[in-house]
């Protein structure tokens, strides 16, 4: 009867041949029964014959009958709501939308069909029946024809009508007819369409707008072919088109799930087409009574025929295999199958005739004529997809998960699970295409440890390729995939990996597809210097790239050009770890690379490439390590920050004989920048305002690199030391362009003292004692080092100075330190130490020279070179007339007391009492001068306190009165006469001659105010204890304790000493 099999539709341009198609039990058949009686069919079905219509809903399945009346289901198929629509008739067809159901009928009183609208979410209070929106007539003519099909918007816009005399009608913007008005009759004119009277309408059904297409179009299939009319949009309107040649009987046509497509059931085949013409054409041999779309499939209700054992039909046969005396009845074939993944779901027959198939709830529900309901009910995803595995077929399950629309995991999983089924078939290449699918939900190791073989590394190659591309490789996997480069030789993939400028669908352009650092690592590794310089360079990791360069490739001239370009701030760091290498190949470069970064605020003018020729390893080196590189090999780094306006690098400071091709001639030379000097314009237009001024590098943190290159490194100091501060040891160096003020000049300072504290080491060391050169030479050093310590410009540290000269034995210096240090003493006592050493036949001479010269300043110098000269017989023999002068300078500037020269003397036992008898006889006498004056004063104080005590004691006497002798007035000086007042003082006046209550003598008062003071001053300062102590302890205790006394600190009577 009815078969499916491979068939070309040669008819049409989009079908073309098919496989043939496989059948799966991917749906079971349950029989549904009434809730209140399980061994029947539920109640409302019993009376089939008089049901008029079914449709399904968003509310539940919609049952009409031939009496007018329409009922609501639920999922028992119990009516939960019933209503007349159509009083005295039949509802013919129903159709709802987001809760509005449109039905055709007839009633008696009414001779053409009536179109109802109704609201079955909401009810008339009155009558609890869903709301009556709208109720009008389909009259077209004097002479009505019958409603053939209807078909309804999902958005409620639109609403077609199907006639059977091949007249469509359409209402347009239906939605809005019915927010606006609360008319019953209240409706759009309907737009008439495809009059035809000999061609009845057979299937109606809008296409949904889509992504690509936003209109509305309306597909009208008729016995004889199928058109499409544009609804809404630019050219709606207008006449139908013709898509198809081809139509078919009433129920044979139906929208597909999509909306986009009408799918027309002929008996030869199904049919799909689009409104630009037919489509896909799936061959389906057979007659055919009606078509139904559920979800993804398409259902097919063949009419009844009689079975027979012979049929080309699976289900046919075995229904006549397991059913006696099949030849007596009609039967009915339903068959479901999956257009888009060409399968059959589901192929049944039924013993009588299917009256409906509904789509509700997600499930197929098929009712026969004799009232019985079955449900078709759809296997689980997972049962399906399980069926399909044990067939091996993973293909159709990759498809049905896609039509499924099942999660990314889901889908990944089915890959893995076909990767595995090929990988056990030896398939390896296309094992590892279902592999490649998974990444992002199979961990990447369950797939490598499958192709680790060396046979299958190739496939390995492509996931990693692939991990990488989406950005969800990690170290190791980056690792795994260029050592697998690499073993393979396969430096163009390789290439390839390693410029790939960012991972597939990243919005950030800049992220890699791979770890930049595992790349860079393993390419060394494997000795792809090129490769892994590249992506150093690239992605601006700069350690990575000077590493690479220095330690791997030997690339040292390369290197020293891409620190110039770094600038400052990088090139700092990088030469703190890589500058004793660099010097080591490229002194004389390297050197003014470091000169530039220490003498220059911003960005380095690049040099010319120094060719690889120009590198090789240095033979000299110096015997040791110097002090000050040691105690500054941890010194604070100084940061800087790039400037545009950096001045190109400038010569060095020559440091070393000029010698014919010398290789320290380029340091002496104009600079190698391809910049020319420059030279200050007569005019210049104004600039605009530059970067603040920056910080330039600290030289200190270079200074251990030159260890082993001393020539270097005294080019480096003074060249520093001249173009940062415009300090140099040359008498005819012209400073540099204006000096910048530092930022930080604490730390500039700091800088200053080390470069000259190490310059100063370098002149007193240099050269060593294995140099065989001949360019540094000591005599010049020598100079320069005395010239930095006469200086007073210089910066450097003089009690570092004063070490390096002592071990270094550099008198000249030493002594010149003493004298500026204010260390006189140190020299004497030199010269002194050597004239014991016996080492300097003069050096007695030089300490009588310093005496001269430093004593009438410093006169405790005296004693000490008084001692010195009387220490041995031979001094004392060689210098009788300088010992003489010495005490005459001791007895002239009172340096000493003579028992102090008689102690110096007397220490050593050398010199005798003849050599100062004539001093001492004139000390003895000056004594004793001395001593007779003190004495008399010392009678003349004992007198006048003795009358003064005298005078105190006649006053205070109360039993002599004072006779007053005075005649004449002490203030006008006339004679006195009465009133006149008398003082004790022995001064009289006038009454007239002083003041009011006036009761001490004038002439006395000032001399007594002044004495009060005194007392008042020595009371105060007698509390001052801290005072006290501090002159004790400056001024010597005996003096400065005999004057308190004196004054009377410690013995005035304090005011709590009396009251106690």
């Amino acid at each position: 009867m009815s078969s499916l099999a491979v068939a070309t539709a040669s008819a049409t341009a989009g079908a073309g041949s098919a496989s043939a198609w496989r059948h799966y039990p991917f749906f079971d058949v349950v029989p549904v029964k009434d809730v209140h009686d399980l061994s029947s069919a539920p109640d409302i079905f019993k009376v089939t014959p008089e049901l008029s219509s079914v449709a399904s809903s968003s509310v539940g399945a919609l049952v009409a009958d031939i009496h007018g009346s329409v009922h609501i289901l639920n999922r028992e198929f119990e009516s939960i709501s019933s209503w007349i629509a159509h009083v005295g008739g039949r509802v013919t067809h129903m159709v709802e939308r987001k809760g509005v159901l449109v039905t055709l009928g007839e009633e008696d009183s009414v001779r053409s069909p009536l179109l109802k609208i109704w609201d079955i979410v909401n009810r008339d209070k009155k009558t609890s029946a869903p709301l009556l929106l709208r109720s009008i007539k389909l009259s077209l003519g004097s002479r009505p024809h019958p409603v053939s099909t209807v078909a309804l918007s999902a958005s409620l816009a639109h609403l077609a009508i199907g006639l059977g005399d091949g007249t469509v009608l359409i209402y347009r913007h239906l939605d809005q007819a019915l927010a606006s008005s609360n008319s019953l009759t209240s409706l759009p004119k309907p737009r008439t369409i495809n009059e035809s009277s000999n061609d009845p309408i057979t299937g109606l059904g809008f296409k949904e707008p889509a992504e690509d297409n936003a209109n509305y179009s309306l597909f009208v299939v008729t016995i004889n072919r199928v058109l499409s009319y544009q609804v809404t949009g630019k050219g709606s309107g207008g006449s139908p088109t013709v898509v198809d040649e081809i139509g078919c009987g009433l129920g044979c046509a139906t929208i597909d799930w999509k909306a986009q497509s009408i799918a027309v059931a002929r008996d030869e085949a199904i049919y799909v087409c689009g409104t630009e013409g037919r489509g896909a054409c799936y061959a389906y041999e057979g007659h055919k009574s009606s078509i139904h779309s559920h979800l993804n499939y398409l259902v097919i209700v063949s009419p009844p025929f009689i079975a027979s054992a012979a049929s080309a039909s699976a289900t046919v046969r075995n229904f006549a295999a397991r059913t006696p005396n099949y030849n007596e009845s009609d039967i009915t074939k339903v068959t479901i199958f999956e257009p888009e993944n060409k399968y059959v779901a589901y192929s049944g027959t039924f013993s009588h005739d299917v009256r409906e198939v509904i789509s509700q709830w997600g499930q197929i529900y098929v009712l026969t004529s004799d009232g019985n309901l079955v449900c078709l009910q759809e296997k689980s995803t997972a049962t399906k997809l399980d069926h399909l595995y044990r067939k091996s077929l993973y293909s159709l399950a990759l498809s049905l998960a896609k039509t499924q629309r099942l999660d990314e995991a889901s889908v990944a999983d089915i890959h893995r699970q076909y990767g595995d089924h090929l990988y056990l078939k030896g398939d390896y290449d296309n094992a590892m295409q279902q592999f490649v699918q998974t990444i992002g939900h199979l961990q990447p190791s369950y797939v490598i440890r499958k192709f680790l073989d060396a046979q299958r590394i190739h496939n390995l190659v492509t996931y990693l390729q692939e991990l990488h591309s989406l950005g969800l490789a990690n170290s190791d996997h980056t690792t795994l995939l260029l050592n697998t480069y690499t073993k393979l030789k396969d430096v163009t993939r390789l290439d390839s990996f390693i410029k790939t400028e960012s991972r597939r669908n990243s919005d950030d352009a800049s992220e890699l597809p791979f770890d930049l650092e595992t790349a860079i690592r393993v390419c060394r590794q494997a000795g792809y210097f090129e490769h892994a310089s590249y992506l150093a360079k690239k992605y601006e990791r700069h350690e990575d790239y000077l590493r690479i360069q220095i330690e791997d490739a030997g690339n040292y001239g390369d290197a020293l050009q891409y620190l110039r370009k770094l600038g400052p701030d990088a090139a700092e760091s990088n030469l703190a770890r890589y500058g004793r290498a660099m010097l080591e190949n490229l002194p004389e470069e390297t050197t003014q690379l470091l000169i530039d970064l220490c003498t220059s605020s911003g960005q380095l003018t690049p040099e010319p490439e120094v060719p690889a020729s120009a590198v090789s390893p240095r033979q000299n080196a110096a015997p040791s390590y110097l002090s000050y590189l040691a105690l500054n090999r941890n010194a604070a780094v100084v940061s800087t920050i790039t400037s545009d306006t950096a001045p190109p690098p400038s010569p060095s400071i020559a440091t070393v004989r000029q010698e014919p091709h010398s290789r320290h001639e380029s340091l002496h030379e104009a600079p190698r920048s391809p910049t020319p000097p420059a030279t200050p314009p007569p005019t210049a237009p104004p600039q605009p305002v530059g970067p603040p001024p920056v910080k330039p590098l600290s030289p200190r943190i270079y200074f251990a690199h030159f260890v082993d290159h001393m020539e270097q490194f005294l080019i480096f100091l003074e060249t520093v030391a001249f173009r940062r501060w415009g300090q140099s040891v040359g008498q005819n160096s012209s400073p540099p362009s204006p000096i910048e003020t530092p930022l930080d000049e604490e730390a500039d300072r700091l800088d200053q003292v080390a470069v000259w504290n190490t310059l100063l080491e370098l002149y007193l060391t240099l050269p060593s004692k294995d140099y065989h050169g001949t360019a540094l030479v000591q005599v010049t050093l020598r100079n320069k080092a005395m010239t930095v310590l006469t200086s007073n410009d210089l910066p450097y540290d003089p009690m570092h100075a004063l070490i390096l000269c002592s071990s270094r034995g550099y008198t000249e210096g030493l002594v010149l330190l003493w004298e500026k240090m204010g260390m006189y003493e140190d020299v004497l006592r030199f010269w002194m130490d050597r004239d014991k050493e016996g080492a300097n036949p003069g050096a007695s001479v030089q300490v009588v020279n310093h005496l001269n010269r430093y004593g009438p300043d410093h006169p405790h110098l005296y004693p000490l070179v008084l001692r010195f000269l009387t220490s041995t017989p031979q001094l004392l023999e060689r210098h009788r007339e300088d010992v003489r002068r010495v005490l005459e300078y001791i007895d002239e500037e009172e340096i000493l007391p003579p028992l102090g020269v008689v102690q110096v003397l007397s220490r050593n036992g050398v010199a005798s009492v003849g050599l100062v008898k004539e001093w001492l006889m004139a000390r003895i006498k000056e004594s004793r001068a001395e001593i007779h004056n003190d004495k008399e004063l010392i009678n003349s104080y004992r007198l006048e306190t003795a009358a003064k005590l005298k005078q105190v004691e006649d006053l205070t006497d109360p039993e002599h009165p004072r006779v007053f002798h005075v005649t004449r007035c002490s203030a006008c000086a006339g004679q006195l006469d009465l009133p006149s007042i008398h003082f004790m003082c022995n001064h009289s006046y006038h009454q007239r001659c002083l003041t009011d209550n006036e009761t001490e003598c004038p002439n006395c008062a000032r001399e007594h105010s002044v004495i009060r003071e005194i007392r008042k001053n020595n009371e105060r300062l007698a509390d001052q204890h801290e005072l006290f102590i501090s002159e004790v302890q400056e001024g010597g205790g005996f003096e400065a304790v005999a004057t308190a006394f004196g004054r009377g600190f410690l013995s005035v009577t304090r005011p709590q000493d009396i009251s106690a």
